[in-house]
């Protein structure tokens, strides 16, 4: 008889244990999703721009296409991946500070990331100007290097709407404020197309009229911002510009580059295969083809630089709080969210891969091409489904210089190796290249699912409060 209420009783419990993990995964989800969704959107959308312009730029000339595949790949991303990770430093702070409620630091924060980021950028810019001559450097044919070379001037516009964009969105995701970014991102892409339809053929402007298109409709989400920000939508944590931004900044200038180099590592890792496929017969060709699906693959992983953002508030905002226990749950349902959405695009892709071509060109070479490397791209896309959002786990815990150690072992000293080794001394040629990428991010994919699994999160409580407490006493403000 004992037994039987012992088993009913131990029934019960894990009934309701079972249901309490039910419940605790829905609402965290709904926490997660708070802040990805938006940021999904803005990210899908804002990439969405350059995906359209490329397919416009792809059907008025085939080597423009592939001078803008090299620029948008190999330059902007260079760029982008620099202020990226120098933006993440912010969402480290941002979070945690409003995680601790330190409101008034994170206005703070935001303008001491646009001085840093327009500095950087500024010093960047030769790149853009010098493109033609870089090019050439690279050893691409000159047709090419000259058409990138021209194409580089058209994009300078374009990036300075990083040093902005950027950060604002790391600061209003910070407080759950980005579901505005989601609806001036969307009002932006909706409008983005009838104004290149405009600028291209309604008045023959061409390739430039594409440029002005993605550089105008780029802008305008800045200004969404700006306006948002500046109209008393953040009265607690925007207290108006502020000399306490010029303070402290060697302190953030030391966080962001280690953000810098963690995101840029991974961010060129892909930038490589476009770079590498400039040296193959039919450079034209495989640029173009190698770029499409990159575009694609990168479109894709918006939504999971999107979860990135979110895994990055969550753990954040639990460690400025000093929830250890909460920040490795959420870790948790992150990860598996990450993980079903990428088997989702993965048998997507495998359906719809070998006729997405014709949307940006109409070379049969370039389709062939493309549709021929559609499985690989299919695995590449599943597997860059995880990583960015482990690399969110790591800067929401501010640990981007270990991740940085590991992606540039995985990528540089064994992905790209490995592919120079099956593309250049086998016959597989630009789909070796590939595979061997695929093995460095497999690679660093279960580096990094080790790293989080290994991780003392009541440690990461205590270094969170000890970074706060260092800004924030450095900083000699005490608005509030």
């Amino acid at each position: 008889m004992d037994d039987g209420i012992e088993t009913t009783l131990l029934l019960r419990h894990e009934e309701e244990e079972e249901g309490d993990l039910t419940q605790r995964i829905w609402e965290e989800s709904k926490k997660i999703w708070r802040v990805a969704l938006p940021a999904v959107i803005s990210r899908v959308c804002g990439f969405g721009t350059i995906i359209v312009t490329q397919s416009f730029v792809g059907h008025i000339s085939g080597i423009d296409l592939a001078g803008y595949s090299l620029v948008q790949t190999l330059s902007v991303r260079f760029v982008n991946g620099i202020l990226l990770g120098m933006s993440s430093a912010t969402e480290t702070l941002c979070g945690q500070a409003f995680g601790a409620g330190q409101h008034h630091m994170m206005g703070i924060y935001l303008q001491r990331s646009w001085l840093v980021d327009f500095i950087t950028l500024t010093i960047l810019i030769p790149i853009f100007i010098c493109g033609t001559q870089i090019f050439k450097l690279f050893g691409e044919e000159e047709s090419i290097a000259n058409s990138a070379g021209y194409l580089s001037l058209w994009f300078i516009p374009f990036v300075y709407n990083f040093v902005f964009s950027l950060t604002m969105q790391t600061y209003l995701q910070a407080q759950s404020k980005n579901m505005i970014i989601a609806w001036i991102s969307a009002f932006q892409f909706a409008i983005h197309i009838p104004l290149s339809l405009l600028l291209i053929y309604t008045l023959n402007m061409g390739i430039p009229g594409a440029m002005i298109a993605m550089s105008m409709s780029s802008w305008l989400v800045v200004i969404g911002e700006l306006v948002y920000i500046f109209g008393g939508w953040c009265p607690h944590s925007w207290k108006g510009f502020t000399v306490a931004a010029f303070k402290d900044l060697l302190s953030v200038v030391k966080l962001s580059i280690s953000s810098g180099v963690m995101i840029c590592l991974e961010l060129w890792y892909n930038a490589f295969l476009v770079l590498l496929a400039g040296y193959m017969e039919d450079a034209e060709v495989a640029i173009c083809a190698f770029s499409i699906c990159l575009s694609l693959n990168i479109w894709e992983c918006m939504i999971c630089i999107g979860l990135l953002g979110a895994a990055c508030v969550r753990v954040a905002n639990e460690l400025g709080s000093g929830n250890a226990k909460a920040a490795k749950f959420s870790v948790k349902v992150v990860v598996w969210t990450s993980i079903m959405i990428g088997v989702f695009f993965f048998v997507l892709c495998l359906v719809f891969g070998e006729k997405v071509a014709c949307l940006f060109t109409d070379d049969d070479r370039v389709a062939n091409e493309v549709s021929d490397l559609s499985l690989l791209l299919s695995l590449s896309i599943l597997f860059n489904s995880i990583g960015p959002v482990l690399s969110g786990v790591a800067v929401g815990a501010g640990m981007q210089g270990v991740v940085a150690i590991v992606n540039l072992v995985c990528f540089y000293l064994i992905g790209i190796p490995l592919g120079v080794l099956l593309g250049y001394f086998t016959t597989l040629g630009v789909k070796g290249i590939w595979i061997g990428m695929i093995g460095g991010v497999l690679v660093q994919t279960l580096a990094l699912l080790f790293m989080t699994w290994r991780t003392n999160w009541d440690d990461q409580v205590k270094k969170a409060s000890e970074r706060l407490n260092r800004f924030y006493l450095e900083s000699n403000e005490h608005p509030e």
